[in-house]
């Protein structure tokens, strides 16, 4: 790994469910309690606004009880000590990698924590419900909505990070299912411009055989073992 200096790092699910967020995949998993269609769709929204906005107010307050991992310390230690380019891509919509200090966090599909003013389109920190229809800090509007992604929506700095894996000399997913694009195909992205792949998850993803490397083993374990690898700890 001497030769790696420019690092893309994209997290998922699983590097967060140690820290009891649940996936959304996995049995027991968040969709097995509500369809996809029914809370992470613009029309479940347009159909019933109030099941929409209950369902996040619920995820809202409880990823604010949750704490940072192993897996998310560790890779702000590495965000911390890596003088070459690095970006976090997370599909995760929680703040954990900045609760454990990381600062180069991209998030493509939205935070928890952001509220959406869909009149003024400014986004502003949230971290209490929005049930009641709270008015815009910016427009006074009564048109927030949560500031995730929703199926059929576009994920965020598509561009930014299309240019980062470019640029880069390693490309490592962390805790994803391989399922979800356009994530699950950056690693063929990375392959074609010959950037060196490692996938570090649980188990084989859907996009194992794309990659140089996989290990197969909790986050908490693997991630802390790499960095202290990219490190020469």
């Amino acid at each position: 790994m001497a030769d790696m200096r420019n690092i893309v790092i994209l997290t998922g699910a699983g590097i967060s469910a140690e820290s009891g967020i649940d996936t959304f995949r996995d049995a027991g998993g968040l969709w097995e309690q509500h369809k996809v269609e029914d809370v992470a769709t613009p029309e479940a929204f347009e159909r019933d606004p109030d099941l929409v906005l209950r369902f996040y107010d619920m995820r809202r307050e409880a990823i604010q009880a949750k704490q940072p991992n192993a897996a998310h310390e560790a890779l702000a230690k590495l965000d911390a000590a890596w003088d070459g380019e690095l970006l976090i891509v997370t599909q995760n919509v929680d703040d954990l990698h900045e609760r454990a200090g990381a600062s180069r966090v991209l998030h493509m599909h939205g935070t928890h924590l952001n509220a959406w003013c869909t009149a003024c389109d400014m986004r502003t920190k949230w971290t209490g419900p929005m049930l009641d229809r709270p008015a815009c800090p910016e427009c006074g509007e009564r048109a927030l909505r949560p500031d995730v992604v929703w199926f059929g929506e576009m994920p965020y700095e598509m561009d930014r990070i299309y240019a980062s894996l470019r640029k880069a000399d390693l490309f490592v997913s962390i805790g994803t299912s391989g399922a979800v694009y356009p994530a699950a195909g950056f690693v063929q992205e990375a392959r074609e411009m010959r950037v060196r792949t490692l996938e570090l998850n649980l188990e084989a993803s859907m996009g194992s055989r794309w990659f140089h490397e996989s290990r197969h083993g909790p986050a908490t374990q693997l991630v802390p073992q790499w960095v202290d690898e990219m490190l020469g700890g």
